[in-house]
This record gives structure tokens, C-alpha cells and sequence, in this order.
């Protein structure tokens, strides 16, 4: 202790009486170096440099901290303010509010005829539901009780918004979409009307109902629309045009699995839903959602097979699976693409 006092004091009266000037050519050899002077090397070989500190040296110090800081790859401010910024999940409806793992997380919370208190993650975050006869604080122990699930969730639907997000499409002349896991470019081709049809995919060569797209540099979707057509016009253009190819693809699949799994499909229907790819009917009606069209046929015939399944196993039992892998071995491989790819917003 007497030490470090001693130590203070020193320094005190270094900073406040002049000290002798060190030798010029010293002097010289401290500011000559043209590369960046390493600070410890510095204080270790030349103890004079501390003298220097003190008396006005300090900015070729703090220079050298500051490239050294740099060559270490210092995080920008902003992204340093992000990264230290707590992460937070807010409702648009939330009216009560739940620290989950330093996780602020604020949401809906209603009460209604139940026997329990249930939780759902959507897009809008978490809602929680609970009995008109449960105290508050059996609602607070409950969420923190699922905190870890309650988070995981929060956490996945915002990354998939996110990729919803990146995957939205421009509509204007030459912007990419998928179809049958190919990307494609839409070009305005107002010389031609296409048959009817609105579009014709350009490929060089001829297509067939279930082959897949050739390998080519460039795909291109020409729509007959003038080239100051607005974006709505393209995206209705373009849709119309998928969702004609989407029924007769999907149709000719199930042609092609029904035989072998010894079922007979009745009706098939095209949805829009946000969510669920497809659905079966015992009565043998099949609904696809027509956004299957982005991905590739390997994928849709997953769809396909499962939704056909169903007409043998109405349910998701260990037979209804086996019922699947015995027209799809890899059938797992498909449904993981399936999950982890985003479909372009519309």
C-alpha cells in the first residue's frame, strides 16, 4: 500500500515540475519509426518514453492504440450500440410485458372460457390466453415457466419473417423469381400475346410436364404487357401465369403417384395459404398451394405423396409415415428443403 502510494505521488510530481528534456537523438528514434510503435515493446525498452508521456508525447500513444484497435478489427459504433441493445419482442396488442433471459418480451394477454392458460407465437409475437379465475401471478409464473420455448419460438418466427422479407419480389421488367427451383426473369414483351396464355417461359428448348428446367445461364418469363405496365399489373400477369402451370404440374403428379399408392384423388383445388402447403380430403379432394410451383419438382412431389397418404391414413401415425417412405425413401431430405426455404412474398 505504502508502495502504491508512493507511486501516486510520483506521478503527481512528474506532471507538475518540468523534467529534463531526453537526448535529441532518443527523441528522434521515438518519432522516427514509420510503422506502428507496439505500446509494451515501447514501455519495456524505453523507460523515458513514461517521461514523454507526461509532457505532451501522449497523442503518438494514443495514435498507436488507435491503429491497434483498428488492425483488431473494432466493431463500427453503431453496431457496437446494436449489439449491446437488449433484444425485445413486442405485440401490437401487448398489454402486459415479461423479462425472459434479459429477453424483454411484451404480449397480448386475454382471458376467456378455458380450463388452462395457453400460449401461441405468431407473426404479431406471443398471446397469452388464460381462465377469468387464475391470479396474475400464476400468469407470471407460467410464462417464465416456459421462457426457454416461449423465446426459441419469438426467435424462429422472426428469422423466417426476415427471409420472407428478403424474398420479396420487385415486379418490374427484369425482376427474378423462382419457379420449379430455377430462378427466372421476367421480361415485358408487348410484341406478342402468347396464345392467350399472358407468358411464355423461354428455355431453348421444348418442356415437358414433370421434366426439369435444363441447366442455362439465363431462364426468361416473357409476359405480354407494355413496358410502363405498374407493378401490379406484372405481379397479376405473372401469378395467373404460375397458377396455370402449378395445376397442370400438380395434376399430372398426381396422376403419376396415385396408381401406385392405389388411391384415386377426386378434385384437386389451388390455395393461397400463408402457411400450409397442402390438404386431403377423404372424400378424395386434394387442395396444393400454388406457391409450391417456386420449388423444385423433387419437393412438390413430397407435397404431393403426403397429401395423397392421407387418403389411406387420415392421421400422422407411424403407418401414415411409412405409407409416405414407401413411394419416397428420402422423403425426409424434402420435407427439411420444404421448411427451410422461403417462399417469395406476393
Amino acid at each position: 500500500m505504502q508502495r502504491l502510494l508512493q507511486f501516486t505521488l510520483d506521478l503527481f510530481e512528474a506532471q507538475a515540475a518540468p523534467a529534463p528534456s531526453p537526448a535529441p537523438e532518443k527523441l528522434k528514434k521515438l518519432k522516427k519509426p514509420q510503422k506502428t510503435p507496439n505500446l509494451d515493446h515501447l514501455m519495456q525498452n524505453q523507460p523515458e518514453a513514461g517521461v514523454l508521456i507526461a509532457h505532451g508525447a501522449i497523442d503518438n500513444v494514443v495514435d498507436a492504440l488507435s491503429e491497434q484497435v483498428e488492425s483488431l478489427g473494432a466493431l463500427p459504433l453503431q453496431t457496437l450500440q446494436q449489439a449491446l441493445a437488449p433484444a425485445t419482442f413486442a405485440h401490437p396488442q401487448a398489454t402486459r410485458q415479461a423479462l425472459l433471459g434479459g429477453i424483454a418480451v411484451a404480449y397480448a394477454f386475454k382471458r376467456g372460457k378455458r380450463r388452462t392458460i395457453g400460449f401461441s407465437v405468431g407473426p404479431d409475437g406471443l398471446a397469452v390466453s388464460a381462465p377469468k379465475w387464475v391470479p396474475l401471478y400464476d400468469i407470471d409464473k407460467a410464462v417464465q415457466g416456459k421462457a426457454g420455448w416461449i423465446v426459441k419460438k419469438l426467435q424462429e418466427t422472426r428469422l423466417k419473417h426476415q427471409r420472407l422479407e428478403s424474398a420479396r419480389i420487385d415486379w418490374r421488367d427484369g425482376c427474378a423469381l423462382l419457379f420449379l427451383g430455377n430462378q427466372i426473369i421476367v421480361v415485358l414483351d408487348p410484341s406478342h400475346a402468347f396464345s392467350g396464355t399472358g407468358a411464355a417461359l423461354s428455355t431453348g428448348q421444348t418442356i415437358t410436364i414433370g421434366q426439369s428446367l435444363p441447366s442455362v445461364p439465363q431462364l426468361t418469363l416473357h409476359v405480354g404487357l407494355m413496358h410502363n405496365a405498374t407493378p401490379d399489373q406484372i405481379k397479376d400477369a405473372v401469378q395467373a401465369w404460375l397458377m396455370r402451370q402449378a395445376k397442370l404440374i400438380f395434376t399430372e403428379r398426381l396422376d403419376h403417384f396415385a396408381p401406385t399408392l392405389k388411391v384415386q384423388w377426386q378434385k384437386l383445388s389451388l390455395s393461397s395459404a400463408g402457411t400450409r402447403w397442402g390438404s386431403a380430403s377423404a372424400n378424395g379432394a386434394i387442395r396444393l398451394n400454388w406457391r409450391l410451383i417456386h420449388f423444385k419438382q423433387s419437393v412438390i412431389d413430397y407435397v404431393v405423396v403426403h397429401e395423397l397418404s392421407h387418403l389411406r391414413v387420415m392421421d400422422h401415425s407411424p403407418r401414415f409415415w411409412s405409407t409416405v417412405e414407401s413411394i419416397l425413401p428420402d422423403y425426409a431430405l424434402e420435407r427439411g428443403q420444404l421448411k427451410g426455404q422461403s417462399v417469395p412474398r406476393w
